[in-house]
């Protein structure tokens, strides 16, 4: 390996070390603010998903944004500049990711990179190079996803507080709900995960076996079963909630040393709710948002390898999955302690009932504007959806001024991104060519 690939492969790391530090920690947030996990195994359960989802599933994305974004067409008889161009993108949105990070704010690496392709892209071709058209869609994806998934979480707070938290016997109603969370939770999360997981069976079962099965009805049965296992398993765990309750409540019974966290049996269950949808925020992200990080460094190792641009789907080599993710984890575990008290206690106090409905919601939007072909920010919906949650708590429960410097950060990450490239662009192309 060369030293220009060693000293990109350094430059990929360090973005993904940021990415991990502020993107994921995002994603775990809300578990850490409601207290339905320590940070600590916060760390550990998004450590693990994330490098799993960015090693399985994290090719895709990265093809997409190693040959997409930047037209290759414009640099097929200059591929150097193409190469020096996507490492001012690493270095740009490194810097950028980290600045925010230091200051506890949750911003997104997928604007970062757009606007760090945008700015080298106009110094090196001209504005013309600009995909204006994407610029305009991330705009609109600022715009609206966190107003979706504040309204999204604030419809699902408003129906549980209403219908579970302030009932008379909220025990009892609970254990009715049980089974349409445990059927909503796997349904908004299992569009997303389940296709990915079950896709490597489906095809053996086709392929190697010769059965014929639709595709998408392995994911359906899959979500089925787990539905109602979780709904048995959470059935029992409310009724051991219950006896423990009765007993530690009776004179001649001393107080068990190992009760559980959560006094209230309600906000004890639904701290396991929020526990899944975090693991599947978490798994879904590593495999999406990993690309932001190691796309550059793809697309220089195939122009190193070929001499040409890639125009085309690219083989993503393991080794490159293998360092995104490793970088991802690297840094949320140590600096992603910030950004995680800015979502989770910085906004509005969490209890686990509250964060589990911003987790949904931030999922329901996410593959809403999948399904629009609109790009979204996981950073821009979890604050929505907590924002929601706030709103329907009350106004004052929400920290306005955490807010404003949320949304500042927000703002300037594209233009920030895109001077931050153009001028360490400018700089190397004189020092280079």
């Amino acid at each position: 390996m060369s030293i220009i690939l060693v000293i990109v492969a350094l430059l990929a790391f360090y973005v993904a070390w940021n990415l991990g530090a502020n993107d994921v920690a995002n994603a775990m947030g809300t578990s850490v603010g409601s207290k339905a996990i320590t940070l600590r195994q916060a760390l550990i359960i998004a450590g693990l998903l994330e490098f799993t989802g960015a090693v399985l599933f994290g090719h895709e994305v990265t093809q997409t944004l190693a040959t997409k974004v930047a037209n290759p067409e414009l640099f097929a008889a200059t591929p150097q500049i193409l190469v020096t161009g996507m490492m001012t993108v690493l270095i740009s949105c490194g810097m950028w990711l980290q600045i925010a990070t230091s200051l506890g704010l949750p911003v997104s690496s997928s604007h970062a990179v757009v606007g760090a392709i945008a700015g080298f892209s106009w110094v090196a071709l001209g504005v013309g190079a600009i995909d204006w058209s994407s610029i305009g869609l991330i705009t609109i994806g600022w715009i609206l996803t966190p107003v979706i998934s504040g309204a999204i979480a604030a419809l699902f707070y408003s129906q549980i507080k209403h219908w579970i938290l302030e009932q008379p016997n909220p025990v009892a109603q609970l254990r009715e709900w049980i089974p349409w969370l445990s059927t909503i939770l796997l349904g908004v999360f299992g569009v997303i995960v389940l296709p990915s997981l079950t896709q490597p069976l489906t095809k053996f079962l086709i392929e190697k076996l010769g059965v014929n099965i639709p595709p998408h009805d392995i994911p359906l049965v899959t979500g089925t079963l787990a539905a109602v296992g979780l709904t048995l398993i959470n059935w029992r765990q409310l009724d051991k909630r219950q006896e423990l309750i009765i007993s530690s409540s009776s004179p001649s019974s001393p107080s068990s040393p190992s009760s559980p966290s959560f006094p209230n049996p309600i906000e004890t269950l639904f701290a396991r709710f929020q526990v899944l949808s975090a693991c599947f925020v978490a798994f879904a992200h590593g495999s999406n948002d990993v690309g932001n990080a190691i796309a550059p460094l793809a697309a220089i190792v195939y122009i190193n390898q070929t001499g040409q641009v890639p125009s085309d789907g690219i083989t993503v080599p393991l080794w490159i999955l293998i360092l995104g993710g490793a970088g991802i984890v690297g840094g949320l575990a140590v600096w992603g302690e910030k950004v995680i008290a800015t979502i989770g206690e910085n906004i509005i106090a969490l209890q686990p009932s509250s964060g589990f409905c911003a987790e949904l919601a931030t999922a329901t939007t996410i593959l809403l504007a999948s399904r629009l072909g609109l790009p979204v920010s996981t950073s821009h919906a979890l604050v929505g959806g907590v924002v929601g949650v706030g709103l329907v708590q009350s106004l004052s429960s929400v920290k306005f001024t955490t807010l404003q410097g949320i949304a500042t950060a927000w703002l300037v990450t594209v233009p920030i991104s895109a001077v931050l490239s153009a001028a360490i662009f400018s700089i190397a192309r004189i020092l280079l060519f």
